[in-house]
């Protein structure tokens, strides 16, 4: 069991595009586990590997926070093959610490995938997992769910997050909820 680092925004490697993954090796498998772990304790409905330093197109998702481990989505090379309709939905997210916004999202999504085993992985989702199937595939385009709100908002939550930093302030220790 290993806890990964959670990469904080605005670090840069956050915005950078993931690399597909073209060996699926034991390190690969590793990695997936890892993420898990991590997505876990964090906690966490989600995780991307740009959040955790590594430049490969591979998710973890478990939506079901009441049942932890039950339905499980290793992905990788994950692809939407398919959206249709819309759907506000707050989101947060580990790497973009104390702030959620409501997102503009597809309200039911169709992807492709491959599972660690490099067996072919079709998934029809709509509610939170459409959602988080987006978000954690945002983050291996190079992108934060603060790239898909107005400007405005944007601009003040940088500011206050940069002015944090230079004061050395660490995020609060609010009660645990559920993060994307």
């Amino acid at each position: 069991m290993a806890i990964l680092e959670i990469l904080k925004y605005p670090d840069p490697r956050l915005k950078k595009v993931a690399l597909p993954v073209r060996d699926f090796s034991a390190k690969t498998v590793q990695l997936v586990s890892d993420m898990l772990d991590t997505m876990y304790a964090a906690p966490g409905v989600g995780l991307a590997a740009p959040q955790v330093g590594v430049s490969q197109r591979v998710v973890v998702l478990d939506t079901d926070h009441e049942n932890p481990g039950k339905q499980v989505l290793k992905l990788i090379n994950p692809v939407i093959t398919h959206a249709e309709g819309e759907v506000i939905w707050e989101e947060g997210c580990l790497s973009v610490v104390e702030f959620t916004a409501d997102v503009k999202r597809a309200a039911q999504v169709q992807v492709k995938a491959f599972d660690e085993h490099e067996r072919e992985i079709k998934i029809e989702a709509d509610g939170l997992l459409a959602v988080a199937l987006q978000h954690e595939i945002d983050h291996l385009d190079g992108k934060l769910f603060i790239d898909r709100i107005s400007r405005l908002k944007r601009e003040l939550y940088t500011r206050k997050r940069i002015k944090s930093l230079r004061n050395g302030d660490e995020p609060s220790h609010e009660p645990a909820r559920v993060m994307i």
